[in-house]
């Protein structure tokens, strides 16, 4: 019973992290290749928080079709995502610490990154430790 409850949450999870991936890829891409409405509405946008995340996209596509798949390195994948998430968030603060131009959405959806991949990790190591 318990591994088929683990099953369905890390189908849940799979599905989130390939959404979100998406969404990010779409999202972080408009900003960065169309000069249009999206880079406008940007605003004062962080370069290196917006490649990065545009980037991790990527990651986050992968690492949801590893954790559909169950496969083991997915959660290694999901972990470093975190890793990586935060290095960045750190050189977002030592950004906004200095002065650099930001804005403040940039930080709450910084934050959301965060604390979604430390939960996908979570499950992940829990669901495929079963």
């Amino acid at each position: 019973m318990q591994s088929t409850v683990w099953r369905y949450i890390l189908r849940v999870a799979a599905v989130a992290a390939i959404l979100f991936g998406l969404m990010t890829i779409r999202e972080g891409g408009a900003v960065l290749f169309v000069d249009g409405t999206d880079r406008a509405a940007a605003g004062d946008y962080v370069p290196f928080v917006l490649w990065f995340n545009f980037l991790a996209g990527f990651a986050y596509v992968v690492a949801g079709l590893g954790l559909w798949f169950r496969r083991r390195w997915a959660a290694r994948l999901a972990l470093g995502i975190v890793v990586a998430t935060l290095i960045v968030f750190a050189g977002l603060g030592w950004h906004v610490a200095g002065d650099g131009a930001f804005e403040t959405r940039t930080l709450v959806a910084m934050t959301a990154r965060s604390t979604i991949w430390l939960l996908i990790a979570a499950i992940s190591w829990q669901a495929l430790k079963q």
